[in-house]
């Protein structure tokens, strides 16, 4: 039975971001995250940050499943101005569609101007879009649809490919928040998947600046890339069986 999730109370703060950890796990747990696929996961999560103003604090990506520290600030007091909510858009879509929208706000705003309408006019033209800005759920929705989509077309395969709804849990700021960008980035160690003795930047589990840290995190004095041989198992199409570098 769907659950809805635990909202914290000071989510409708106008200043206070709130930071979730958030997990989401590949159907049946099989391997499908390569480094093409891990590339293509990390080029939407970075549109999909410009399109909501979430930021993805910390990340990690492993062979089944993704792990994100993601700061939801809250939106601006008044909202975005029109050129604010173009710029967003073009996170997602083309010139084209981002012309009509423009032209849009140009005739809603003459509208307003002439006194014909009021700013609720505007404002039901922003609505459309900035529902989905600054909300955990809909960050998460996008971002694993667009790549599911992406992934089905490319592996020619179709269905859910995310085991259930994705988890989440609050993490409070500061001390807490560094704690579990750690946390996420030695998730590779935990799990073993470290080849001793590599010595190249790791590419797939990052700290970023929340922490105090440069982007690569550096183990025992230096830093490693993270990468085994993964034997993947199929789920009815021949690229899912095949064997892959994975970044685990």
């Amino acid at each position: 039975m769907r659950r809805a999730r635990h909202l914290v109370d000071w989510r409708n703060s106008t200043e206070k971001p709130i930071f979730y950890h958030t997990v989401s796990r590949v159907v049946e747990r099989r391997f499908a995250f390569g480094p093409d696929e891990k590339e293509k996961f990390r080029a939407f999560m970075r549109m999909y940050e410009n399109f909501s103003g979430c930021r993805v604090v910390s990340y990690c990506l492993m062979c089944n499943h993704i792990h994100l520290l993601l700061e939801v600030p809250p939106m601006a007091e008044g909202g975005l101005s029109d050129a604010e909510l173009l710029k967003r858009l073009s996170a997602l879509y083309s010139e084209a569609f981002l012309a009509e929208v423009a032209q849009e706000l140009v005739d809603a705003r003459e509208v307003v101007a002439q006194g014909l309408a009021d700013e609720a006019y505007v404002k039901r033209i922003h609505e459309r879009f900035t529902y989905r800005m600054h909300d955990l759920g809909q960050f998460m929705k996008g971002l694993m649809q667009r790549f599911t989509q992406w992934f089905n077309r490319t592996q020619n395969r179709t269905g859910t490919l995310w085991e259930d709804r994705f988890k989440s849990v609050i993490v409070e700021d500061g001390i807490a928040a560094k704690t579990m960008a750690a946390y996420i980035d030695l998730n590779p160690v935990r799990t073993r998947r470290i080849i001793a003795g590599a010595a190249t930047a790791r590419r797939w589990a990052v700290v970023p600046r929340a922490t105090g840290r440069r982007h690569e995190r550096a183990l025992s004095g230096r830093s490693v890339r993270i990468k085994v041989m993964v034997p993947m198992r199929s789920i009815g199409t021949k690229a899912w069986g095949r064997n892959i570098g994975c970044y685990c």
